[in-house]
C-alpha cells in the first residue's frame, strides 16, 4: 500500500494527494492504531493487575497466606470478588475440612477458589464418599492431592474407579490404594489403560500369581504405572538375585526398585561397598531384605557406623542379617546395642543374633536381654530406660 502511494498521485475531486501527503496520511493512521493497541493493552494489564492485587489481598487476609505465597498463587487464579471463593471455603468447612487443610489445598491448587461448589465440587465429594471414603479420610486425601477436585467426574474419576475396581476385584481395596498413593486417581486414563494393563500382563508372563498382582495394585500401586520397559528391566534384575515371582518378597523387591532411578539404585550398592561388601553381597543383602534399598544412604551409613565402629561387629555378618536397618537408630539400634555390649563386657552373654536383638518385640527383648539378668546386673533396666530417653 505504501509502495503504491509513493509512486502515484491519488485523485480526489479536483485535488491530488502528493506522495509527501500520502506518507503523512499513512503514518497518521499507523500512529492512531498503535496508540489504540497500547491503550487496549494497558487496560488489559490494568484489569489483570487489579485482579491479581485483589487475589493476593484475599489470600493473605482470608487464608493467612504469606505475601510471597499469595503472589505465586495469583498467577494461577484471578479473583474478581470474594463471593465465589467465600462460597468454596464455606462449602469445604461444612464438609469437615479444617482451615489448615483448606489453606493447604488452595496453596496446591489455587483454581479451586474459582470452582462452582454445588455443580463441580459436591458431586465429586458425594461420589468418593459413596465408594467408601470416610469424611476424615477424604479431607486428608484431598489436602494431599486437591487436584482430584479439578479432574472431570465423568471422564476421569468414575472411569478410573470402574477400571481399577474391576482389576482389583474390590472397591475397598481401590480406596486403600488411593490412600496409599493419592495421585493414583488423577493419572490420565490413557496411562491407566496403557501402562497399567501392560505391566499386569508382563508380570503374569513372568509367572507372578494373581494374588501377588492384586497386592501390588493396592499396596504399591505406583509400581504398575511406570513405563513397561522399565518394569521389565526391574523384574529381570530381581529374578537375577534369585528371588522367585511366586514368593511375596518378589513383590516387595519389585516395588522398591520401581520407586527409584537406576542411578539411585547404584548409589545404594556403592554405600554397601563402603562397608566392605562386594556387589554380589550387596544384592544378597537386597534379596534377604529388599526394603534396605528404600532407606536413605545417610541413614544406612549412620546405622552401619554404630554397629561396626561402636559395637565392633563384622560388616560381613551384617550383610547376612540386614533387617536391622529398618529400625530407628535413636529409639532401637543404639539403646539395644548398648545393652548387648554391657552384657558382653560382663560376660553374661557370649554372643547374640542380630535379628533377635533388633527384630524382637519390646516385651521379648526385655525378657531375653534385661529381666533375666537383673540379679547379676541390676543397673540394666535403668541404663536401657535412660538411653531410650536420649
Amino acid at each position: 500500500m505504501l509502495h503504491f502511494l509513493c509512486r502515484t498521485k491519488i485523485l480526489h475531486g479536483r485535488q491530488t494527494t502528493t506522495t509527501s501527503q500520502s506518507y503523512k496520511l499513512f503514518y497518521m493512521i499507523q500512529n492512531d492504531l498503535s496508540i489504540f493497541r497500547q491503550q487496549n493493552a494497558l487496560r488489559c494489564m490494568s484489569t489483570t493487575s487489579n485482579q491479581q492485587s485483589f487475589t493476593v489481598s484475599y489470600l493473605i487476609n482470608k487464608l493467612g497466606f504469606s505475601p510471597k505465597s499469595a503472589q505465586a498463587a495469583s498467577n494461577y487464579v484471578h479473583l474478581k470478588t470474594p463471593n465465589n471463593p467465600d462460597s468454596v471455603i464455606s462449602f469445604l468447612e461444612e464438609h469437615g475440612f479444617s482451615k489448615f487443610q483448606i489453606k493447604t489445598m488452595v496453596s496446591k491448587a489455587p483454581k479451586l477458589l474459582a470452582s462452582d461448589s454445588e455443580k463441580t465440587l459436591l458431586p465429586k465429594l458425594k461420589f468418593l464418599l459413596s465408594k467408601g471414603f470416610s469424611s476424615p479420610d477424604l479431607a486428608k486425601l484431598l489436602s494431599y492431592s486437591p487436584t482430584i477436585l479439578l479432574r472431570s467426574l465423568d471422564r476421569q474419576i468414575i472411569p478410573f474407579f470402574s477400571t481399577y475396581s474391576n482389576l482389583i476385584h474390590s472397591n475397598e481395596k481401590t480406596v486403600y490404594a488411593i490412600k496409599r498413593y493419592p495421585y493414583l486417581i488423577s493419572y490420565d486414563m490413557n496411562i491407566i489403560n496403557g501402562h497399567l494393563l501392560s505391566n499386569i500382563n508382563l508380570l503374569r508372563d513372568h509367572g507372578m500369581p494373581e494374588s501377588h498382582i492384586i497386592k501390588l495394585l493396592y499396596q504399591f500401586p505406583r509400581t504398575l504405572l511406570i513405563n513397561p520397559g522399565s518394569l521389565k528391566e526391574i523384574v529381570e534384575k530381581v529374578k537375577e538375585t534369585g528371588l522367585s515371582p511366586l514368593i511375596l518378597k518378589f513383590v516387595h523387591a519389585v516395588s522398591v526398585l520401581a520407586g527409584m532411578s537406576k542411578s539411585t539404585r547404584e548409589r545404594k550398592v556403592d554405600v554397601c561397598k563402603k562397608w566392605g561388601w562386594s556387589e554380589k553381597e550387596s544384592w544378597e543383602c537386597f534379596r534377604k531384605y529388599p526394603f534396605c534399598f528404600a532407606i536413605s544412604e545417610g541413614k544406612i551409613m549412620a546405622k552401619m557406623d554404630f554397629v561396626v565402629n561402636k559395637m565392633g561387629l563384622d560388616s560381613s555378618r551384617l550383610a547376612n542379617q540386614p533387617s536391622f536397618l529398618r529400625h530407628s537408630l535413636e529409639k532401637r539400634i543404639v539403646p539395644r546395642g548398648l545393652i548387648a555390649q554391657h552384657l558382653l563386657s560382663k560376660g553374661l552373654i557370649k554372643d547374640f543374633k542380630l535379628s533377635v536383638l533388633y527384630d524382637s518385640s519390646e516385651e521379648l527383648f526385655l525378657k531375653m536381654f534385661v529381666n533375666r539378668f537383673v540379679a547379676e546386673a541390676p543397673e540394666l533396666l535403668e541404663l536401657y530406660e535412660e538411653k531410650l530417653k536420649e
